[in-house]
């Protein structure tokens, strides 16, 4: 494997669209930004914009929402092309999608191979239940040419045992689709992002989707960033690189996967070790360890 991967996290900004093709132009323009990532972020639901191409859209329920499953055969050919054109593996946020009689917040990533990789989302926010979501219950780290990888989606950052057991099954870059309707939401997972980064010593790309198309679609608050340990290999805050807020952009940065497992080995603060270094149940810890 390569030491180092070429990341970028793409801010998407849903507005309304009249059909399939005027979104799937709107993804190509961002894409195309995106030349020369080795990995390529789009956030979680950014599918919502298909809602739009129904007439009556601005009066539905935003419990029809999982309409947009009608469209899941066209997003997984859109991706599995791009990937392919553009040689890159591109981790297309997620979708809802309908698996047997439920729907479930699928987050996939397209190989330039044909290989489609899927992660089903174990942890809905409580706005979801409205959608009629499911939850999944697999937690898998992935194998790419580059890096392993795994996917936290939006609420699931907030879940510290997530992370932690992808962590545990080899993964080095965590990926946070992520769609959160207001200012307050996106920092609770921006901060989570932070602290899973810090607890695992991994990488951890949080990309948001945003805009204002109006009701009933909630508003996206993004400002997508790629983040890593607080510690002397990186800057002083962990951030690798950011996006701008609110506005149609990119963070692009490079990370080292090398400089990350020598900091686990010798870093100021090794907390992926001494997370792991005691066994049993805190009852049996020296009581020294419990009162420190």
């Amino acid at each position: 494997m390569p030491d180092t991967v070429s990341i970028t996290a793409l801010n998407f900004l849903v507005r309304p669209v009249h059909d399939f093709d005027e979104f799937a132009q709107h993804v190509r323009g961002l894409l195309d930004q995106a030349e020369g990532a080795d990995l390529v972020l789009l956030p979680e639901l950014f599918t919502v914009e298909l809602f739009t191409t129904e007439p009556t859209w601005r009066t539905d329920d935003i419990a029809d929402l999982t309409r947009i499953d009608a469209y899941t055969d066209d997003y997984r050919a859109l991706f599995t092309e791009e990937a392919r054109r553009r040689g890159q593996h591109i981790a297309a946020g997620s979708h809802l999608m309908k698996r047997g009689d439920r729907y479930l917040n699928v987050a996939g990533l397209f190989t330039p191979e044909g290989t489609v990789h899927e992660h089903e989302k174990t942890h809905i926010f409580p706005g979801e239940a409205a959608w009629s979501t499911s939850e999944g219950d697999e937690l898998k780290a992935i194998d790419l040419p580059f890096a392993k990888v795994g996917f936290a989606v939006c609420y699931e950052a907030e879940i510290p045992e997530i992370s932690s057991s992808l962590a545990e099954q080899g993964a080095e870059i965590i990926l946070c689709p992520s769609y959160t309707f207001t200012e307050h939401g996106f920092w609770r997972v921006r901060h989570c992002a932070a602290s899973r980064a810090i607890e695992n010593q991994v990488y951890f790309v949080h990309c948001s989707t945003g805009g204002s198309p109006g009701a009933p679609l909630p508003n996206g608050w993004t400002r997508s960033s790629i983040l890593g340990p607080c510690d002397k290999p990186w800057a002083a805050n962990g951030v690798i690189a950011e996006a701008g807020e609110n506005t149609e952009t990119l963070a692009r940065g490079v990370v080292d996967l090398d400089a990350l497992r020598r900091n686990r080995e010798d870093g100021a603060a090794t907390t992926f070790r001494d997370r792991r270094r005691r066994a049993g149940t805190y009852a049996e810890w020296p009581s020294h360890i419990k009162t420190s």
